[in-house]
């Protein structure tokens, strides 16, 4: 079976996000899905079998990954198995990628709602920065802080983060040079820190969408590695957009068991 590495939210190689993306000949178990994701110690490790879509980080299965789903969308695009739309049958429902004619890749997702809550007891001193507002969703908190450069130069507790209540914390500000920035940090499931998040942009566009008044913004992930996410709010979906570049094209030589 065929397995890639794709720096996704990026035009060039060695930024934005590495995925693993897997294609499957057959159906394999899970742990041997799990197994592989460990094994490449990526955030993410997409599998496709046919129209089915899963994404499993080094620890678990996640409903819903942005970055993985556009490296999946690169691989069918950049090898000619795809032309048009594509549609992917996943846990968060049918996800629909288009290629522009620029080369950048579109996403149908859904929206990811988030109300605002108090400050969890420790998140202040985990972050080691002071939020503005704090956001709860179904999965993740969402933490505004005061500046891009706060957020640019946040160091946080990684091993107090994990005891926060929630899977990942997302944190953002307005930007400077695009609409607005973030980081997002999740080792509750395995992944510190991601590079370019797709799934947070889900919450993010809402958000920043209400304040600035505006559907179509450009978020800036200021991970070490950094990416681009261009984003659209259109009613219960959003649409995310990004480049993508293959970095390792190969073959699997360990036969999975049936």
């Amino acid at each position: 079976m065929r397995l890639f590495i794709v720096d996704a939210f990026t035009d060039t190689a060695f930024q934005g996000n590495p995925a693993g993306v897997c294609l499957l000949e057959d159906r394999v178990p899970d742990v041997w899905m799990q197994s592989l994701a460990a094994e490449l110690k990526l955030s993410e490790t997409a599998f496709l079998l046919g129209d089915s879509l899963r994404w499993f980080t080094p620890k678990v299965e996640v409903t819903l990954c942005g970055h993985a789903t556009l490296a999946t969308a690169h691989v069918l695009y950049s090898t000619g198995v795809a032309h048009g739309p594509v549609k992917f049958a996943t846990a968060s429902g049918t996800l629909t990628v288009n290629r522009q004619p620029d080369g950048m890749i579109t996403m149908d997702f859904p929206v990811k709602e988030v109300t605002a809550t108090t400050v969890p007891e420790g998140l202040e001193k985990a972050l080691g920065a002071t939020p503005v507002h704090v956001s709860k969703g179904a999965l993740d908190l969402l933490v505004e802080l005061d500046s891009a450069e706060t957020v640019r130069t946040l160091r946080p507790d990684i091993d107090a983060l994990a005891a926060i209540d929630a899977r990942g914390v997302i944190v953002t500000a307005r930007g400077t040079e695009t609409d607005f920035v973030s980081r997002f940090f999740a080792p509750k499931v395995g992944v510190p820190e991601d590079p370019v998040t797709g799934s947070a942009h889900c919450a993010l566009s809402p958000y920043w969408s209400a304040r600035l008044g505006r559907e179509t913004l450009t978020g800036a992930q200021l991970s070490e590695r950094g990416g681009l996410v261009r984003v659209t709010l259109a009613g219960d979906r959003v649409h995310l957009a990004g480049h993508a570049v293959t970095v390792v094209s190969g073959t699997m030589q360990l036969q999975p068991p049936s």
